[in-house]
């Protein structure tokens, strides 16, 4: 059984719970990718990606889709092969595009079980907030983790206690302080590091990473609790 030393650690009733959830992650790059992957391998039964992206020689220092053979191809048929590879039986959504205001509604169709904010837009990400705020959807939202070298900096928390963080700082900007208490986010308090051009988001293969499974226990976690 693929998943027996999970069902071990958690149980069968707790691994029939994940057989059963749904997850919607938007955003498959560098972070959402690995919450992808986590998910997956731990025994979700339906999974929703959403990226309008393809993959890019670019994205080889930190994305896990980011192969040779993928060049090219849209980032979710990618995953969506790769998620079958991994596990037949889960069931894979995918939407290929960039979510703003009027086509946000296209994605939040049927059970949803938990989002994930893994994008970097803020516009977007700001609507995906407000969307799971205003329909009691539960989510975690993923703030900055470009110009970082220490995934041991990250941290789950709420929105109004992140600092050292500039995407997140912007996103404070969009909420009051009490809304801002309910919206759980990944973040990390390593002050970011200068790079050498300014105009690109220096990253790595271990931040992003390290943030996406962080997300993907936290979940995991909230929906056998």
């Amino acid at each position: 059984m693929k998943f027996a030393r999970l069902e071990n650690l958690i149980g069968s009733f707790s691994l029939k719970k994940l057989e059963d959830a749904t997850i919607l992650v938007i955003g498959v790059g560098g972070v959402g990718g690995y919450i992808v992957e986590a998910l997956v391998r731990s025994g979700i039964g339906n999974i929703i990606l959403v990226d309008y992206d393809k993959v890019d020689i670019t994205n080889f220092n930190r994305q896990i889709i980011a192969l040779d053979d993928n060049i090219g191809k849209y980032k979710v048929e990618c995953f969506k092969e790769r998620v079958k590879c991994i596990n037949k039986d889960c069931n894979v959504l995918t939407y290929n595009i960039k979510i703003d205001s009027e086509n946000i509604k296209e994605i939040f169709t049927g059970k949803i079980d938990f989002v994930v904010d893994a994008v970097d837009d803020v516009k977007a990400k700001a609507g995906i907030i407000n969307y799971c705020l205003e329909h009691n959807i539960d989510f975690i939202s993923s703030m900055g983790t470009g110009n970082r070298l220490d995934p041991s900096k990250l941290i789950i928390t709420t929105l109004d206690k992140t600092y050292n963080d500039p995407l997140a700082r912007i996103i404070r900007n969009k909420f009051d302080k009490k809304i801002q208490k309910q919206i759980t986010v990944c973040t990390s308090i390593e002050l970011p590091s200068k790079v050498l051009d300014k105009t690109i988001i220096g990253s790595n293969a271990f931040v992003p990473s390290s943030a996406g499974l962080l997300i993907a226990s936290y979940i995991i976690r909230k929906l056998i609790s």
